[in-house]
């Protein structure tokens, strides 16, 4: 078995210990969240806290851990009698982001169901990591379903199982950990609130620092017993801290004066429901018992907020997370409580002493660990505003995007099979069973009544004489089902003069962010390439971090002529590499422009030309008409006929007014 790197011996990284810890002292925070670039030793910190975890105490042959002092009455291998156990170490599982639903929570034993004809439940991730830690790395990048099921569980410390003739409740209490790097995308606002804690981590800019994590990264690579026995004795003393401070929390005073502040906390900074100050409570409660306290004293409560509350006051998909603490502090003096115990704050007990309050790890623990594209000469044509200084010519300095607004769901047509989303229908997974096949390769999902079926005529000849069936390969039959992928929104944005007059760049920028957000929901992929000048270039490759691409957008400067053909190229280069990478996921193209195509020899033929690629690629594609003023050519309706797609205005983008668009999509599609 591999040594851990001691947890003790990770360089930085002080919130992110402390949010641990304290999940560690008190599963009923629940759980944390850590986000941050890569590299930043979060799954290290994490794999290191299953070591520091007490021993836990066990029923004999138990698959469910029962705790043998309070057996589950409900446990699918009980009933236990209560007495003497085993002790085992605290387990930490993880969750795989290509897990299935069946092995997270568990599903039918189809081995005994047809061999022996009984019916019995396999246990799941969940039932592995009851009393324990479970790990989802990258969990942005799982399926939501899987989410929503395994904080369901967090929440309610039991997994409920329904399905396939198995009715099944067992205990799930676990520290629930994941990590992920914002720059693969974002997990939903609502899935971001059922993590009690979140904590931002970077890497150390200064150079003291960043060697000793490179010196203590080596060693331990050379010797990792010999480097984990050097960090024995204060792992010896974490551990024991959080033994004391579990027994401390029984104990722990939450007083009016606290609680006020908490719920005037969340109230000032407009967070939604009452899980934050929940959250809040349970925390101030934990950081109380780490320092070896009995009383919630103020600075406990600061602590809890900027633990728990900074992910909870997103209010779109592309806010960052963060809080004022200047507005943090005045709602705390302002609602300060009477009730606190009487602590001079620089004393032995106080935040500042060896104690370590303030939920500060000890003092010998853990220590802190677009380049535009110069545009041709030329001013916009639509706009006689001065050049801003330091501009080139022709080039206009970038404007905010306006209002987003809601839109109805742009969705490829036909059937695919790209990965699990929300936009366009799909064979997947998960979803409705639609009917049974014959599996290619291996067997995934078993229809179990059309496997029975298919093995029920051949029992006699097969010399069954037993409960059991007698099932062969061919027998097996996979379900088919249908549900919706995500796809890849590929933007291709004219930024060139005839744009660049400020309002109607705005207006464009405003109507891309509103699909933007329409796609961070369906769960797509986003790519941004973009034309100006004599080039295009791909602002963003397609990535599934769509407040990337908002950002990118929100910089984007204008100018210069109109090489749409060298954009549609790009575009169709990226879409040529992307199907190498992942042929599964289908592509829809929207091309922001008004029509027009100007530079080099034959701009309009070549243009055309390019368009008729995606037509002959059948590449689902829409163009957002951007012209504008009294006298209009049409340019942009004739590249969206020769690309197979259709047109549609800046005014006919928004909700009702795009849904005879979804359909004539299809209908040319079809």
């Amino acid at each position: 078995m591999t040594t851990p790197f001691p947890f003790t011996a990770v360089v930085g990284q002080d919130d992110l210990r402390l949010a641990l810890l304290l999940n560690a002292v008190s599963p009923a925070v629940g759980g944390v969240l850590v986000r941050g670039e890569k590299g930043t030793a979060k799954s290290t910190a994490v794999r290191a806290l299953s070591a520091l975890l007490p021993e836990v105490a066990v029923v004999p042959g138990c698959r469910f851990s029962c705790a043998p002092s309070a057996p589950d009455p409900a446990c699918p291998d009980g009933p236990h009698e209560s007495g003497g156990g085993a002790a085992r170490p605290a387990r930490m599982v993880e969750l795989p982001v290509g897990a299935s639903e069946d092995r997270l929570v568990g599903a039918l034993d189809i081995e005994r169901a047809l061999a022996e004809g009984v019916k019995a439940f396999e246990p799941g991730l969940l039932a592995d990591a009851h009393r324990g830690i479970l790990y989802v790395d990258e969990v942005n990048l799982l399926h939501d379903h899987l989410v929503d099921l395994l904080l369901d569980a967090a929440a309610m410390g039991a997994s409920y199982v329904e399905r396939e003739g198995v009715s099944v409740r067992h205990a799930a209490r676990f520290l629930l950990v994941g990590t992920m790097n914002p720059e693969e995308g974002e997990l939903r606002p609502q899935l971001l609130d059922r993590f009690g804690l979140t904590v931002e981590v970077a890497a150390s800019r200064e150079p003291d620092q960043r060697v000793e994590v490179v010196r203590r990264r080596l060693a331990y690579d050379d010797d990792p017993a010999g480097f984990a026995a050097r960090w024995a004795e204060e792992e010896a003393a974490v551990r024991a801290r959080i033994v004391a401070a579990r027994e401390l929390l029984p104990s722990v005073r939450l007083g009016d004066g606290a609680l006020r502040q908490i719920a005037a906390t969340c109230a000032a900074f407009e967070v939604d429901g009452m899980r934050a100050d929940i959250v809040m409570a349970r925390t101030a409660t934990a950081l109380a018992a780490w320092a070896g306290r009995t009383d919630v004293l103020a600075e406990d409560v600061r602590q809890a907020a900027l633990l728990a509350l900074p992910h909870r006051r997103r209010r779109n998909p592309f806010d960052a997370p963060g809080l004022d603490e200047d507005k943090l502090d005045e709602t705390l003096e302002e609602f300060g409580g009477d009730d606190d115990p009487d602590t001079d704050p620089d004393g032995p007990d106080g935040p500042d002493g060896p104690d370590g309050g303030g939920g500060q790890p000890p003092a010998d623990g853990p220590e802190g660990g677009d380049t535009g594209t110069s545009p041709e000469a030329g001013e916009s044509r639509e706009s006689g505003e001065p050049q801003p200084a330091g501009a080139g010519s022709g080039e206009r300095s970038p404007v905010g995007a306006a209002e987003p607004f809601r839109t109805k769901v742009l969705s490829v047509p036909g059937i695919g099979e790209g990965a699990a989303g929300r936009r366009s229908r799909a064979r997947t997974e998960h979803g409705r069973t639609t009917g049974a096949r014959r599996p290619n390769g291996a067997l995934t999902k078993l229809h179990l009544a059309a496997t029975v079926r298919a093995a029920a005529p051949h029992q006699r000849a097969r010399g069954r004489s037993g409960p059991g069936l007698v099932v062969r390969r061919d027998d097996l039959r996979q379900a088919t089902r249908e549900g919706r992928e995500s796809n890849l929104v590929l933007f291709v944005v004219d930024a060139s003069g005839s744009m660049a007059a400020r309002q109607r760049m705005s207006a464009v920028k405003g109507a891309v962010v509103s699909l933007l957000l329409d796609a961070y929901q369906r769960r797509d992929k986003v790519g941004l390439v973009t034309f100006r000048g004599s080039a295009a270039d791909v602002a963003l490759p397609p990535t599934s971090s769509v407040d990337a691409a908002a950002a990118r957008l929100e910089s984007l400067p204008t100018g210069g002529r109109t090489p749409l053909a060298a954009g549609l190229l790009k575009a169709h280069d990226v879409l040529r590499v992307e199907r190498l990478r992942d042929p599964a996921r289908r592509a829809l193209v929207v091309v922001v422009t008004d029509g027009r195509a100007t530079g080099g020899p034959e701009p309009v033929a070549l243009a055309s030309r390019a368009a008729r690629l995606f037509a002959a690629d059948g590449v689902a594609s829409v163009v957002v008409d951007c012209e504008s003023g009294p006298v209009r050519l049409g340019l942009a309706g004739r590249l969206a006929g020769e690309l197979g797609g259709s047109a549609v205005t800046l005014d006919e983008l928004r909700a009702d007014s795009i849904a005879g668009l979804v359909k004539d999509v299809q209908r040319r599609a079809a």
